[in-house]
């Protein structure tokens, strides 16, 4: 139990998306009291249900729910392309309904000491921000009050201010960067507000490897490994 007054830190981690070995090298490297957990835990990953198990191990953490976890409880809200399908299916036999269910009724976003985290953005978990500013923005942000949204899905770590002065900070992705970098990322809130953004190397092609040795070579693997292995989109 954190004592009042005490410094705090809180390790911000996003689109984990089955990575086990990439979860594991960061939570060796984090140095933290709490876990903000941003959704995509397990879909598209070869290890889903290990990396909820390591997630749910960890001391006081706050979840909120990704577009992975609503695909994962409903199919057919998701993209009717064969490597999102198939991605869900082998998920969702993996994890059990129970388990997909529960994930899915994880809040959506929530405001902890003056700061809103969500997955995408406050209207959606698949509308995102990107490095450079866009026009669709004002929307984006339409009736946020905060100063400060963390958010993640693009998989692309950065920080900057929109036009509006909400500032934008997107940890990166854990388990799966599409920046070309292929070292796990993810970001520390420390308790004077600043943010510290972190890269760790692991074998992410022996993930890659891993993702059509654990689903026995389903069509859907190769592209997912491919991303896995270039780090990108």
């Amino acid at each position: 139990m954190l004592l009042p007054g005490a410094v705090t830190t809180t390790a911000l981690l996003y689109d984990i998306h089955g990575n086990l070995p990439a979860l594991e090298a960061v939570l060796a490297d984090a140095d933290a009291d709490r876990f903000l957990l941003g959704g995509d835990y397990a879909l598209f990953g070869p290890w889903p249900s290990e990396t909820l198990d390591a997630l749910m191990a960890l001391p006081d953490a706050t979840w909120i729910r990704g577009n992975g976890e609503r695909w994962t409880e409903s199919p057919d809200q998701a993209p009717d392309n064969e490597v999102v399908q198939g991605a869900i299916a082998s998920c969702r036999e993996l994890l059990g309904a129970e388990r997909a269910g529960q994930l899915a009724g994880l809040p959506e976003q929530v405001v902890i000491e003056g700061i809103r985290y969500c997955h995408g953005s406050p209207i959606s978990d698949v509308r995102s921000f990107m490095p450079d500013g866009s026009d669709d923005e004002p929307e984006l942000l339409a009736g946020v009050r905060e100063r400060r949204l963390v958010f993640g899905h693009t998989h692309l770590p950065f920080r900057r201010v929109a036009a509006g002065g909400t500032e934008l900070i997107n940890p990166g992705s854990v388990g799966m960067p599409f920046d070309g970098d292929p070292r796990a990322a993810y970001a520390l809130l420390h308790d004077d507000g600043s943010i510290e953004h972190r890269r760790l190397g692991y074998d992410h092609a022996a993930t890659a490897a891993a993702l059509g040795e654990r689903f026995q070579r389903a069509s859907w693997t190769e592209t997912v490994a491919r991303r896995i292995a270039s780090s990108r989109m």
